[in-house]
Order: structure tokens, then sequence, then C-alpha cells
């Protein structure tokens, strides 16, 4: 008669997954992008990141510090890129300014990720309880205008816009053709809707940097 035995062997439960910040950031990112910061819960980033809750809780202390975290993403990945093709002094300050506007045309339109601007988007849906999180976006927009008079500024000390224009006025009014294109884009158009506007605004140049 035979007679089997079955060994107890211990299964190896394997090395624990490692917690992949920056792709935890992107997946967080894509839901305030197109939820905003009040309607993303934590339940929702959990079952977004796949981390669970004690490990945002241990890398991020709340949703607050997970957001920040995400907007410094945010900059990084997308803003930083958009800046490069403005800032470039080898280009003519008109072409430097539509490749920077064309850049952000289609980072708006993109299909990987939500319609339109990551800081507007997240800016119309906070609650007044929000305070801090809505000074930080302010801010961070904030720097968008400035670096348009940064640029402007420069290109007016190296000669190409005249001395006598509010570069400050200019830097606003672009920066308010910027945030319409984001709501114009989160409510479906197209990429070449945009670079449509983007032409329109740059045949008013001549018309902004008259002194």
């Amino acid at each position: 008669m035979t007679i089997e035995v079955s060994s107890c062997v211990k299964k190896s439960r394997g090395r624990p997954k490692v917690f992949d910040r920056e792709a935890a950031l992107d997946k967080a990112m894509t839901l305030f992008w197109q939820h905003g910061y009040e309607a993303t819960s934590l339940s929702d980033l959990v079952e977004a990141t796949g981390a669970k809750a004690p490990t945002l809780y241990a890398e991020f202390t709340n949703k607050e510090g997970l957001f920040r975290a995400v907007l410094d993403r945010y900059i990084a990945r997308f803003a930083g890129q958009h800046e490069a093709q403005l800032l470039c002094e080898e280009k003519p300050v008109v072409q430097a300014l539509k490749d920077y506007f064309t850049a952000v045309a289609v980072c708006f339109t993109s299909k990987d990720t939500p319609a339109g601007c990551f800081l507007i988007n997240t800016s119309a849906t906070l609650a007044a309880s929000s305070h801090a999180i809505a000074e930080t976006i302010k801010s961070r927009h904030a720097q968008q205008e400035q670096l348009l008079l940064r640029f402007l500024t420069q290109r007016q000390q190296l000669g190409e816009i005249s001395a006598g224009v509010n570069t400050q006025q200019v830097a606003q009014f672009l920066s308010c053709i910027l945030q319409g294109m984001s709501t114009s884009a989160r409510e479906g158009a197209s990429c070449d809707k945009l670079l449509q506007i983007i032409d329109t605004t740059l045949q008013l140049w001549p018309t902004l940097v008259k002194s």
C-alpha cells in the first residue's frame, strides 16, 4: 500500500510592493484635475493609486498634503516644459509667444489628461472651507502672469518691445487669454480651435505693444 504524505511547506509571501510615489502622484493628479479638490475623496485616491490609506498618510500626511505634492508634480511635468518654450531667447518675441501658447493648447486638449488647466479646474470647485488650498492655487496661478511679465520685460530690455509699452497690462491680457482657452477646452473645444484663438491674439500683437 502506498501512503501519500503531503509536506508542509511555508509559502513565501514575496517582497512587499514598493510604493511608487511618482506613479501615485500622476494618478491622484488625474482625479484632482478632472473632479477638483473638494469632490475627490480619500477613498477615491486610495482606489486610483492602488496604495492603502496608511501608506498615503505616511507619505503625505493628509489629503491636503497629497494635493500640494500633486501641484508640485504638475508644475514640474507641464508648466516647466511650457516655460522653456517661452524663455528661449534665440526666438523672436512673437515666435516665443506662439510656441508657448501652442504648448499650452496641446496640454489643455490632450487625450492623456483631463481637459483644461489643472490650476483653473481645481480652483473653480473649491469651497470656502478650503482657504489654505485656495491661497496656494492662487499663488501658483499668479506665477503664470509673473512669467509672462518677466518675459515681456526681458524682451523690452532687448529692444524688441518699445520702452513706452506697459508690459504689466500686456501680461494681464495674455493671462486672461490663457484662462479663456482653458475654459473653452473644458467645454470641449479642440486643439485646432485653440490654435485659432492664438492666431487671432498674435494678430493683435502690433496693437498690444503700441506705445
